[in-house]
């Protein structure tokens, strides 16, 4: 059998991992919120994520050409599988190792750090496009800000126009829709993430010459898209307690708006084509409706922690991803 295809094979099974275990570590990401106000039964969400992840993957690609062509030409790449091969690995360890400790990290994050530290390593910094890499950079820092703004103004907004209505009363009309919401925000989760282990196949593809555009063939997007929504099916608990009780007390009303707030956000990047974070967007709304609901009520230490996480997972990867290629290559 060709090396070529044994190591295209390899990078197929590594994306398609990348992707299942995505889905299980950001599983929370689309129903913490419903699960800790118990608006549905853990495994009624997990099943319900699942569904709309695979939905959500299937429809869109734009944000796998944008993985799969702005951080470097896979054309011009001659060890475009080894560099791949040395990413992908990096931004699974990070995934299980944030996993364990019920950290909720970026995939996304991971998996761009590493295909940088890949490039720059494995091809040097010619090949590195970093016009197409700061744009990205750029999306996954101002995303989380504008999901935390969207999430505050949404929180004040509900908490005026319900302001005299009995709490209870409140509540439990908004754990109904909660259901709504969890299920918009796993089809938006698919519609960006799902993309990224797309983008990286595609990105095999062409490196290895099986075809010449970045246009994402019907039996990867089905093959990611099913790799999401299994890995979904399994649920990440560790971090749904992180997301949904460590933070802040939330209430089905605080929710609702976390979850369309972060929706909104990912959902307008993916029409842009533009990777987001969903970890980052739905905690960053999670924090702006606690901040809207009390100040003091958010618990900044677990905030802080998470931000941190944020920060050093790119670098981390980075190196990470540039040492498994020159110790496999």
């Amino acid at each position: 059998m060709d090396t070529s295809l044994i190591i295209i094979l390899i990078v197929i099974f590594l994306a398609l991992a990348f992707d299942f275990i995505n889905g299980f570590h950001d599983t929370a990401n689309a129903i913490a919120t419903s699960v800790s106000t118990r608006a549905m039964k853990p495994r009624t969400a997990i099943l319900l994520a699942s569904v709309m992840n695979f939905a959500g993957a299937m429809m869109f690609t734009g944000v796998a050409k944008t993985i799969g062509g702005s951080i470097a030409d896979p054309a011009k790449l001659d060890n475009g599988l080894e560099i791949l091969v040395a990413t992908l690995l990096a931004a699974i360890i990070w995934n299980l190792v944030t996993w364990w400790f019920g950290i909720p990290s970026s995939s996304s994050h991971a998996l761009i750090g590493a295909l940088a530290g890949a490039v720059f390593v494995g091809a040097g910094s010619k090949n590195l496009n970093w016009s197409g890499f700061t744009t990205i950079i750029e999306a996954l820092i101002f995303s989380p800000l504008i999901a935390f703004v969207i999430g505050y103004i949404v929180m004040m907004v509900l908490k005026w126009f319900f302001a005299k209505r009995s709490p209870h009363t409140v509540n439990k009309g908004f754990r109904s829709m909660q259901v709504i919401t969890a299920a918009i925000q796993a089809f938006t989760h698919g519609t960006n993430d799902a993309q990224k282990a797309m983008g990286i196949i595609t990105f095999a593809l062409v490196t290895a010459k099986y075809q010449d555009t970045m246009d994402v063939p019907l039996w990867v997007k089905f093959a990611a898209a099913t790799a999401m929504a299994l890995g979904t099916s399994i649920g990440g608990w560790k971090i749904i307690k992180t997301m949904g009780t460590k933070i802040f007390k939330i209430e089905p009303i605080n929710g609702f708006a976390a979850d369309m707030s972060a929706a909104s956000v990912i959902f307008a990047a993916t029409l842009f084509h533009l990777p987001v974070s969903t970890t980052h967007a739905i905690t960053s709304a999670i924090l702006g409706v606690g901040s809207a609901k009390r100040f003091s009520a958010v618990k900044w230490g677990v905030a802080g922690r998470i931000v941190i996480a944020w920060v050093i997972t790119i670098p981390i990867v980075a190196v990470l991803a540039g040492l498994i290629y020159v110790v496999l290559f």
